[in-house]
């Protein structure tokens, strides 16, 4: 997955109305000149947000991996960091470290979605426009608001505020809520203990869909 940087037409007329008399050549330069110092400080930025500078494909023209100073007087250069691997790397991981630890279960129930469709551990994250983590077991809710000792603040909604503050120049990163398909929630969802909740509380829903709807992060990209 990627990010792309694009230095297109408005920041280049910008660049070149410094000097009209420049010849195609030179204009060609001045843009290189001025993507350059743009990928600088897009590499400064993801240092900050991120730990390391992710790598990036360059394409100059539309032509992969073509030389930033090759560029058209009128031309285009485009910077695609691969960033999203490793935002949602730190976030599951910080997702682990907030979990309480009892028997390991709260943090094996993670979910990772791309557009609704459950990603597979260690498959290839797929494009989407909206990813979101979620936890699959039915007492996440109970968790989130903070009856665990080892989780007053939560979880997701805690993560969440982090990630937030971290990733704001690369991503949306909002807690949230979202319902769960039949089979991808807990089992305790269709169990008698459920079904006298929901009476107790005035449920007129089946037991199993009112416990669908997760806590749970969502994940845009700028």
């Amino acid at each position: 997955m990627a990010i792309a940087s694009r230095i297109d037409s408005i920041e280049r007329d910008i660049a070149v109305m410094l000097d009209e008399t420049l010849s195609p050549e030179a204009r060609s330069l001045e843009l290189a000149s001025f993507a350059r110092r743009e990928l600088a400080e897009a590499q400064r930025i993801n240092l900050q947000a991120l730990g390391q500078v992710p790598p990036h494909d360059t394409y100059v023209d539309g032509r992969a991996g073509a030389a930033i100073e090759t560029v058209r007087p009128d031309g285009v250069v485009v910077f695609e960091f691969e960033m999203l691997q490793d935002i949602f790397a730190q976030i599951g991981e910080m997702l682990v470290q907030a979990s309480p630890i009892r028997s390991g279960r709260y943090a094996r129930s993670f979910l990772f979605l791309a557009d609704g469709v459950v990603v597979d551990p260690g498959a290839a994250v797929p494009p989407a426009s909206e990813y979101v983590f979620v936890s699959s077991v039915a007492y996440a809710r109970k968790i989130e608001r903070g009856l665990s000792s080892q989780a007053p603040d939560g979880v997701f909604q805690a993560v969440a505020a982090i990630a937030a503050r971290r990733f704001s120049n690369l991503a949306s990163i909002s807690f949230t809520h979202v319902v769960l398909q039949a089979g991808q929630i807990d089992e305790w969802a269709n169990t008698a203990s459920a079904l006298r909740h929901a009476r107790r509380h005035g449920r007129r829903k089946a037991p199993g869909e009112w416990l669908r709807r997760q806590p749970a992060i969502k994940i845009r990209t700028h």
